[in-house]
């Protein structure tokens, strides 16, 4: 459910919690895209004057172009620029540089990661919202639509989300406030309701965190609640994917 007067996205965790993500707006939209494009302008920049030192007479080369080869090194021109923008997304967890200077990121329609084909569609689709200039298109799709979607975005299935700033040290505190010796079969003691609270809470908010932050919080979540032998704790501590499965399994447990 879109609230009209404050749009967000609310999905459900694998442990039926339900997070509502804030929509960002198009002035957030436009100053990430003013970011990137004044990035791609540099680049552009810098490329000519590389080419400019080897070939003296740019523009007399180009001239010299044939239609085919004008045409093609537009298509080349775009093609660099979509390859920017859909590589950035797909490794950077749906982030451009400008994306991620905001604080927003593009996610699917039901809040999880962008994919390939998702990103790949939705930048395709940028030379039509850019139509007829300066994404007069685009805009005027993100104002008529409750999360402020544009056709790329529509077509694609995606959208884009603030990222919240979220209280770490009270993650830190709780865990080391409440670190005493848990009793149990390999030291796995009952959970109590408040401490699946905060196992959750952490679960819930965990893939918005950077990636050192959420490392460093997973592990000391593991040391607190885990009671694993050495050997069982390696394993588990290998990645934050291993730490937040056990975590899931701990707090599910209690059910």
């Amino acid at each position: 459910m879109v609230s009209a007067s404050s749009p967000s996205l609310d999905v459900a965790t694998p442990e039926r919690v339900s997070l509502s993500l804030p929509v960002a707006g198009i002035g957030y939209r436009c100053l990430a895209w003013l970011i990137d494009a004044t990035l791609l302008f540099f680049f552009w920049v810098s490329a000519y004057f590389v080419l400019s030192l080897l070939v003296s007479d740019m523009v007399g080369l180009f001239r010299g172009l044939s239609g085919l080869m004008r045409t093609l090194l537009v298509v080349g021109v775009f093609a660099t620029q979509w390859m920017y923008w859909t590589l950035a997304e797909v490794f950077f967890n749906g982030q451009t540089l400008g994306k991620r200077l905001v604080g927003i990121r593009v996610v699917r329609a039901d809040g999880s990661p962008v994919g390939v084909y998702e990103s790949a569609v939705r930048n395709l689709l940028r030379a039509v919202d850019f139509l007829p200039l300066l994404y007069a298109t685009g805009c005027i799709s993100m104002l008529f639509t409750q999360q402020h979607r544009r056709l790329g975005d529509l077509v694609a299935g995606t959208l884009l989300v603030r990222e919240e700033r979220f209280d770490l040290d009270k993650y830190t505190a709780s865990a080391q406030a409440s670190a005493v010796p848990v009793a149990g079969t390999h030291g796995q003691g009952r959970l109590s309701s408040e401490d699946v609270e905060l196992i959750l809470a952490f679960l819930e908010r965990a893939p918005w965190l950077l990636p050192e932050a959420r490392l460093r919080l997973g592990t000391r979540m593991v040391e607190r609640f885990g009671g694993l032998a050495e050997g069982e704790r390696a394993a588990v501590l290998a990645s934050p994917e291993s730490i937040e499965g056990f975590l899931r399994a701990r707090a599910q447990a209690v059910h």
